[in-house]
C-alpha cells in the first residue's frame, strides 16, 4: 500500500471512529428521552399500563403481624400503684389485602375512584401460637369510658358489670372484637374490620401531568379531613404510599396519607439499597414527624390534650380520639423517637430503630413501591382518680401499650424478574451500547489520528535519494 493509499485509509477510519462515537453521543439524550417517554407511559394510571396492572393486582401478598403485651403484674399495678411490667409475644400473622379494589371509576378531570375492602385471614404457620392464646391487657372499655364519660358515672358502671382494669382476652378477641360485659356492645382493636372498607379514594392518573400520579385529590369525598381544625394539619397530602411519581429525586420527601393514623406524613430518602436485584431507594420517617411542638412547631396542631402532653412538650404520640370515637393513642412501637417518660411509664420497652422504625422501598425510575413496613403501636391510658374506686391506688397517668403491628409486602420473585427484565435489562442494554459506541468510536479516531502521524512523519523516499 503507498503511502497516499494508508493515508486515505487512516483518514477514512478516523472520521468513521468520530462518527460512531458521534452517534454513541447523540443516542445518550435520544436514549434517555425514549427511557423517560416509555416510563411515562407506563407508570400512568390507565388500562393497559404495568402501573395499572400492579396497582389492581392483589398477587404479591401482604401481612399484618402482630405482637400483644402481657401484663405481668397486675395486682400490683391495681394494689400498690406499680408500673405496668409488659411482655410482648409475637408475631400472630395475618393475611391482608388480598381483596381487589372495586368500584374503579375513572373521571373527567384525570381522577381515578376505588375503595379499598379490608379482610385479614390468619396463618397459623407464620404465627408463634393459635388466635386462642390468652393474654392479660388492659381494658379496653374501662380504659374508653375513663377519657370519655365523667368519673361517678364511669365508676358505676364499672362497679355494675364487675369489670377490672385488665383483663384476660384471646388474641382474636382483643384484635377484631368481643362482647364487652360492661357496655354490652362488640369492641376490639380493630373491631369492626372484616367486611368493612377504606375510602372511597380518589386519585389522580397522571394522564395530563405524570408528577401528579397517585396522588390522592379526595378521600371519603372531602380533599381534607375534619379531625385537626387545623388547616395545615387537615390537609390530605401526598399519596397512599404503594407508589410515587416517577424519577425521584433523593433531596425529595415522599408524602403519603394514612387513615389508619388519620393524617399525611411524611418519610425522607435514607440510603440506597438492592432489593432482589433491583436498586431502590430506601425512605424512613424522620424524628421530627413525631416530635413535640417544641421541636418541630408544625406539629402544634396534633396536640390535642395539654394535660396528657405536658403542655405539648411530649414527642412520640399521636392522639387520634377525635378521629376514632375512643381515646386511642399511636406511636411507633417501644415508644422508639418517643420522650422518655413514655418509655419508662412502663417496664418492658426497648426501642430499635431496625425493628421499630416505618420505611418504604421504592423503585427510583418508576416511583413504584417494592417493599414496605408500616409499623404501628396502639396505646391506651388511664391515671389516678379519686372517684373512681378501681383507680384509687394508681399514682401515675400512664400511657398503656396495648399490641404493636407491622403491616408489611415486599414483591414476588417472578415480578422482580418480570421488572428487571421489562426495564432494568433494557436500561442497561442501552447504556451498554452508548458506552460501547462512545468507547469504539473514540478508540478508532485516536488509533488513525496516531497512525496518521506516524505515516506523516516518515521522511519520504524521494527525499532519501536526494540526501544521498
Amino acid at each position: 500500500m503507498t503511502c497516499c493509499d494508508q493515508r486515505c485509509a487512516l483518514i477514512t477510519g478516523a472520521v468513521l471512529g468520530a462518527l460512531i462515537a458521534v452517534f454513541g453521543g447523540i443516542l445518550i439524550p435520544v436514549g434517555d428521552m425514549i427511557i423517560k417517554n416509555t416510563v411515562h407511559k407506563e407508570t400512568v394510571l390507565e388500562n393497559g399500563t404495568l402501573a395499572f396492572d400492579t396497582w389492581t393486582s392483589v398477587d404479591t401478598p401482604m401481612y399484618r403481624q402482630f405482637w400483644i403485651f402481657n401484663v405481668e403484674n397486675p395486682s400490683d399495678v391495681l394494689n400498690e400503684g406499680s408500673k405496668p411490667v409488659l411482655v410482648q409475644k409475637g408475631p400472630y400473622t395475618y393475611r391482608i389485602r388480598y381483596i381487589p379494589k372495586t368500584n374503579i371509576t375513572f373521571n373527567d378531570n384525570n381522577t381515578v375512584s376505588f375503595v379499598l375492602p379490608a379482610g385479614a385471614t390468619f396463618e397459623p404457620s407464620m404465627s408463634v401460637g393459635s388466635e386462642e392464646d390468652v393474654f392479660t391487657s388492659l381494658n379496653l372499655a374501662v380504659a374508653g369510658v375513663y377519657r370519655l364519660i365523667g368519673p361517678k358515672l364511669a365508676d358505676w358502671l364499672i362497679r355494675s358489670s364487675g369489670s377490672s382494669l385488665f383483663q384476660n382476652r384471646t388474641v382474636k378477641e382483643l384484635l377484631w372484637g368481643y362482647k364487652d360485659p360492661m357496655l354490652n356492645t362488640l369492641i376490639g382493636a380493630f373491631y369492626p374490620y372484616n367486611g368493612t372498607v377504606d375510602g372511597p379514594y380518589t386519585v389522580f392518573t397522571g394522564k395530563d401531568d405524570i408528577s401528579k400520579v397517585a396522588i390522592i385529590e379526595r378521600w371519603q369525598g372531602e380533599t381534607s379531613v375534619n379531625y385537626w381544625n387545623n388547616s395545615y394539619c387537615d390537609k390530605i397530602n401526598g399519596s397512599d404510599g404503594s407508589s410515587f411519581h416517577p424519577f425521584l429525586d433523593k433531596k425529595e420527601p415522599l408524602y403519603f396519607f394514612s387513615s389508619d393514623i388519620c393524617r399525611s406524613i411524611s418519610a425522607e430518602y435514607e440510603a440506597t439499597v438492592n432489593l432482589k436485584g433491583i436498586d431502590v431507594y430506601r425512605y424512613l420517617l424522620p424524628v421530627h414527624a413525631l416530635a413535640s411542638p417544641v421541636s418541630n412547631p408544625d406539629n402544634m396542631c396534633y396536640c390535642t390534650d395539654q394535660e396528657l402532653t405536658r403542655n405539648c412538650t411530649l414527642a412520640g404520640l399521636l392522639d387520634i380520639t377525635s378521629c376514632k370515637g375512643t381515646p386511642v393513642f399511636i406511636s411507633l412501637p417501644h415508644f422508639l423517637y418517643a420522650s422518655i417518660e413514655l418509655q419508662q411509664g412502663v417496664i418492658g420497652m426497648n426501642p430499635s430503630l431496625d425493628e421499630h422504625s416505618i420505611f418504604l422501598d421504592v423503585e427510583p425510575i418508576t416511583g413504584f413501591t417494592l417493599r414496605f413496613s408500616k409499623r404501628l403501636q396502639v396505646n391506651m391510658m388511664y391515671g389516678p382518680s379519686d372517684d373512681i374506686a378501681l383507680l384509687n391506688k394508681i399514682k401515675e397517668h400512664t400511657v398503656m401499650p396495648i399490641l404493636w403491628l407491622n403491616e408489611t409486602g415486599v414483591l414476588d420473585d417472578e415480578t422482580a424478574k418480570m421488572f428487571k427484565n421489562e426495564l432494568i435489562s433494557r436500561m442497561d442494554m442501552l447504556e451498554a451500547a452508548q458506552i460501547g459506541l462512545l468507547v469504539t468510536g473514540s478508540a478508532i479516531f485516536l488509533g488513525c489520528m496516531i497512525g496518521l502521524i506516524v505515516v506523516c512523519s516518515k521522511p519520504s523516499k524521494t527525499n532519501l535519494s536526494l540526501v544521498k
